[in-house]
């Protein structure tokens, strides 16, 4: 397997807002904060430049409009990985490749079919580049992908879903990949905050809940969700694939007084 995702922590680096510091700069800061660990949603050279020398380890991503392109063109595979991966290592140190983000579950129907050939082919291209020991290739899913998650031990994936995701699922087992999720309580929160106590998605006292089938008392919902993740694998039949979080973290859009207070209690 593949040891790509290190170190107990990183950061999602995206930049899609105004004001935001130089790469070289983010490079300065992530020093600063000791975080070694950094993934981008795509693969913008300026970025990959300025990582380039400093021991910071970068996943880099295929984006959602790339996929139906890649999954049935195995030469712009090779050609991508080639132009995007290759060509900066060792210098830039790149782990991983994340092949679209949060595809399954979403909204884009007609991505759902082409994800499986997209992870093919871009594995594909980092085997025959002789990179596939050094760079894994994942895909992140949400907990949109779950059919139900309470208690943590009867989630299991939508059936909608379940036909796309076991043969992905397939695929990573065999390249030895893991099961990324990007777990929000944020979300889960706000869909339900009358009958969900705010102290339990933000790690704060709370009575939690009790899975009887799993004998575990949660007093936080990112611990229930990640184990709903667990279960759901074992329920398809992948009780050996491990659970790596890819993205988590509290909105502060509008930055309300209450919700920038969440935030940062988060």
């Amino acid at each position: 397997m593949v040891q790509a995702f290190t170190g107990t922590y990183g950061i999602n680096y995206g930049r899609i807002a105004n004001n935001i510091p130089s790469p070289d700069e983010v490079v300065t800061l992530l020093r600063a904060a000791k975080i070694k660990n950094v993934r981008i949603y795509d693969a913008d050279h300026s970025v990959l430049k300025a990582f380039s020398g400093t021991g910071l380890e970068i996943v880099v991503g295929l984006t959602n409009g790339q996929l139906q392109d890649m999954s049935v063109n195995a030469d712009h595979a090779l050609n991508w990985v080639k132009d995007n991966v290759q060509s900066f290592l060792p210098g830039t140190h790149i782990v991983g490749i994340a092949v679209g983000n949060e595809v399954l579950g979403g909204d884009d129907l007609s991505l759902w079919g082409s994800l499986l050939g997209a992870v093919k082919n871009i594995y594909n291209a980092t085997k025959k580049l002789h990179l596939d020991e050094i760079v894994e290739i994942s895909t992140a899913s949400s907990f949109a992908v779950f059919a139900d998650s309470y208690p943590p031990s009867s989630c299991k994936f939508k059936d909608n879903v379940s036909q796309y995701m076991k043969p992905l699922l397939e695929f990573f087992s065999q390249i030895g990949s893991p099961f990324c999720l990007n777990a929000y309580p944020f979300l889960a929160y706000i869909s339900d905050p009358e009958h969900i106590d705010i102290n339990y998605a933000l790690f704060k006292q709370t009575k939690g809940i009790y899975d009887p089938k799993f004998r575990l008392h949660y007093d936080n919902m990112f611990d229930a969700q990640i184990d709903a993740a667990y279960a759901a694998l074992e329920n398809a039949g992948f009780n050996k694939m491990e659970v790596i979080v890819t993205e988590t973290g509290w909105a502060s859009d509008g930055c309300v007084k209450k919700r920038c207070i969440y935030k940062i209690s988060f």
